[in-house]
């Protein structure tokens, strides 16, 4: 294996080590979209993040032979004992039987760092076992794309709601991970992690509108409302589809 192979296949593993893929857990969701493009999006409920770096080899074991500058992750390496000694230095004695690196709880306090400082997260708290709790309500106007969540400071690689505009009147409503389809979508780049999470998967997504329907997945329709016409999509283990509309917007 080249120099320059070597080199750009660690640069990919550790773009891969250094992502999360967060997932919804217990959830309540709600999308109002009027048909002047002003929307409301709200999201409470828990958040799971799976370290996508288990699932892939580390730089020790990339290529033909180990690198001499590899850091090794063993749970005999300097590299993990140093982890270890890091965090108790910080007064925290964390039970290592339900996970493999020291470093998962250091992580996953960053990862909530992270969304806490984004617009629109009113909290966002690390409950343990790679869980968190998120309140989350911003309001605006679709004359962009629309996109939750989304965070390069966290590494988030999944939005669980997208909006996109589509032509000159129309929005796209799409939460991909309001659903198993993401697992199905990312293929063998999710490893085991995708199966975890869609175990989870507990939750209502409800889209409230005054625009024209154009299309929607739900099989009940949409029903009556003061605020306009609603939709509501059970999420659960079994949701195959993610739940989508096409709405038409005022010229």
């Amino acid at each position: 294996m080249s120099v320059l192979t070597r080199a750009v296949t660690a640069l990919s593993a550790a773009l891969l080590l250094s992502a999360c893929l967060v997932t919804p857990g217990k959830f309540d969701s709600t999308l109002d979209i009027r048909a002047d493009r002003n929307f409301t999006f709200t999201y409470k409920g828990e958040i799971i993040a799976s370290d996508m770096g288990k699932d892939f080899p580390g730089p020790d074991r990339l290529g033909d032979e180990p690198g001499e500058d590899a850091a090794p992750t063993t749970q005999d390496s300097v590299y993990h004992k140093a982890q270890l000694l890091r965090v108790r230095e910080e007064g925290r004695e964390p039970s290592f039987s339900n996970r493999k690196d020291a470093g998962d709880d250091v992580k996953m306090q960053a990862l909530a760092q992270a969304l806490a400082k984004e617009k629109g997260f009113r909290a966002a708290r690390y409950m343990g076992n790679q869980k968190f709790e998120i309140d989350y309500a911003i309001s605006g106007t679709l004359d962009h794309a629309f996109l939750f969540p989304f965070n390069t400071d966290a590494q988030i690689i999944l939005p669980f709601v997208a909006v996109e505009l589509r032509g000159a009147d129309r929005v796209r409503v799409k939460a991909p991970g309001f659903s198993t389809s993401y697992d199905k979508s990312q293929g063998p780049a999710l490893g085991g992690s995708g199966d975890d999470a869609a175990k989870a998967l507990d939750g209502t997504f409800t889209l409230t509108t005054d625009a024209e329907i154009v299309a929607q997945n739900q099989e009940d329709g949409a029903q009556d409302t003061p605020q306009g016409r609603r939709i509501v999509w059970k999420v659960t283990p079994m949701t195959a589809d993610a739940p989508s509309a096409t709405l038409r917007m005022k010229p």
